[in-house]
């Protein structure tokens, strides 16, 4: 049975917390659709692609953890922004999307599913607004092998930089582009951080400090909060959900 749109907003947004956070970007409703919600399509960006599936699925809301209206982002709607929010307007498609508070819950956000996903056992948290976690393996193993396990597990190489036979137990981790949190994480009792990317700088801190790094790539670590939320969704209102599993290798 349909909700109301406005209803559906209220009740991430209490369940999300989106109060709390300053972000940088708008959480909630980015582009207005039709009033009522029965379908939601789930994917981790608003691309044209993810839209075009969301059309495509019969979805009248596209729930999303990358929206738009990026700060410091060209205000106009130009070129491609101009695509994908002509396309969301000629099908009246609503468009949600949560940042940082998708990151953060505790259960259903990007880093608590993420946990999930490795077998990682929360501990603590660190960081800016305490988008970061601590935790610990339930086995110890050597970098070479975490590497591998996290490959496997989220179905791509991940970059292991650090000596591959170094014991790790104790980790910290955040999902997608967190590497400017491994200085502070350098500086804490674990053996190795865990993020979606790297930037040039991680190779000589990692060298340094002797704290390994692992990129396990921005997509793929932010695949299972967004799914997880539409899951909850599905679940609470009855509301017909799809993921939209759309392949990204960076």
């Amino acid at each position: 049975m349909p909700i109301q749109r406005q209803e559906l907003e209220n009740y991430i947004g209490q369940l999300l917390a989106v109060a709390r956070f300053k972000d940088y970007a708008p959480n909630g409703l980015q582009v207005e659709g039709n009033s009522e919600v029965a379908h939601i399509a789930t994917a981790v960006t608003a691309s044209a692609a993810a839209i075009d599936a969301a059309i495509a699925c019969g979805a009248d809301t596209l729930l999303v953890h990358h929206g738009y209206f990026w700060k410091g982002e060209d205000p106009t709607i130009t070129r491609t922004k101009k695509l994908r929010i002509g396309k969301l307007l000629a099908h009246d498609l609503n468009l949600l999307a949560y940042h940082l508070p998708l990151d953060a819950h505790p259960e259903l956000g990007n880093n608590a599913q993420l946990a999930k996903k490795l077998g990682l056992r929360v501990t603590g948290q660190f960081g800016e607004q305490d988008l970061g976690l601590l935790g610990e393996l339930p086995v110890p193993m050597s970098l070479e092998t975490l590497s591998q396990h996290i490959g496997l597990q989220l179905q791509r190489p991940a970059l292991a930089l650090g000596d591959p036979r170094k014991p790790i137990h104790k980790v910290a981790w955040c999902t997608g582009g967190a590497q400017s949190y491994f200085r502070e994480a350098s500086n804490l009792d674990i053996d190795c951080f865990i993020t979606g990317e790297a930037s040039e700088f991680v190779t000589h801190l990692a060298q340094e400090s002797g704290v390994a790094y692992i990129a396990a790539g921005h997509h793929a670590t932010e695949r299972f909060g967004v799914q997880a939320l539409g899951e909850h969704l599905a679940t609470e209102w009855a509301l017909q959900v799809t993921h939209l599993e759309l392949d990204n290798p960076v």
